[in-house]
Parts: structure tokens; C-alpha cells; sequence
């Protein structure tokens, strides 16, 4: 349904927006809807995966269904079934291999504002003649003391 598909693409123009306006602006729970929709896109992906793998006749059946005008339907009907599992397969794992970088990609923007956000912790290490101040990566650097 045409009212459907355009609910889904404002919907998906929406989210991306706000990822965009989180990671632009630091605000790390802008990002997370956007996350939440790569990480259900990938399960419905590997989803997709299994079925093949499942039921492999099904790769058949659906090229039945598609128009006799599609390019290259006869061409992919006569390559053997196995080989064309393996193919779509393949081509699935590319694309499963590429969602789950993006995903990576996503999660790290999302830490690294999460953390830039965080209050700065500092600890002291006390050793026999000196204190050393660790801070969190990132921070500022402590203010230069004058000895005079």
C-alpha cells in the first residue's frame, strides 16, 4: 500500500534526522533510535539468510514469481540451485558483514558522546614521592602550576 510505504520512508527520514541532529549537537539518546532500527534491519537480514539456507527451493519459487520481463531471469533460473544458494549467500554475508560495521560504527559515535557527556572522574594514585592524576581520555589538561 502506497500510504504505508510513505509512512515508513517519513518515518525513516525522521530517525536518520535525529541521528544526524544527536551526533551533531552530543546528544548520544538522539543516536538510539536510529540504532534500534540497524540493529532489527540486521536481524530481519539474517533472517532472510536462514530462510535461504532453510529452504532453498524457495530461491526457485520466487524467481518464478518475478515479470517475464525482469533482466536476466532465464540466465539465473538455469544456474544450479546449489550454486545459486551459495551465491545469494554469499552476496547475504557481504551485506550482513557491511550492516554489522555500520552498526559498530553507530554504537562507537554513541559511547564516544555518551562519554564525552559523562562528568570528569579524577583518581589519584599515591606511589612513595609522587602523586599521579589520571583523567579520563579526552579531558582537558590540568592547569599549569607556577613554581616561584
Amino acid at each position: 500500500d502506497m500510504c504505508i510505504a510513505t509512512a515508513i520512508s517519513l518515518l525513516m527520514i525522521l530517525i536518520c534526522a535525529m541521528a544526524t541532529y544527536g551526533a551533531y549537537k552530543q546528544h548520544a539518546a538522539w543516536i538510539i533510535p536510529f540504532f534500534c532500527y540497524q540493529i532489527f534491519d540486521f536481524a530481519l537480514n539474517t533472517l532472510v539468510a536462514i530462510s535461504v539456507l532453510v529452504y532453498p527451493s524457495s530461491i526457485q519459487d520466487y524467481l518464478r514469481q518475478l515479470p517475464s520481463n525482469f533482466p536476466y531471469k532465464e540466465e539465473i533460473m538455469s544456474v544450479n540451485p546449489t550454486c545459486l544458494v551459495v551465491i545469494i549467500l554469499l552476496f547475504i554475508s557481504i551485506i550482513l558483514a557491511f550492516k554489522g560495521y555500520l552498526i559498530s560504527c553507530v554504537w562507537n559515535c554513541y559511547r564516544y558522546i555518551s562519554s564525552r557527556n559523562s562528568s570528569d572522574v579524577l583518581v589519584y594514585i599515591t606511589t612513595n614521592d609522587t602523586a599521579v592524576r589520571l583523567r579520563r581520555p579526552g579531558a582537558c589538561p590540568p592547569p599549569a602550576h607556577s613554581s616561584s
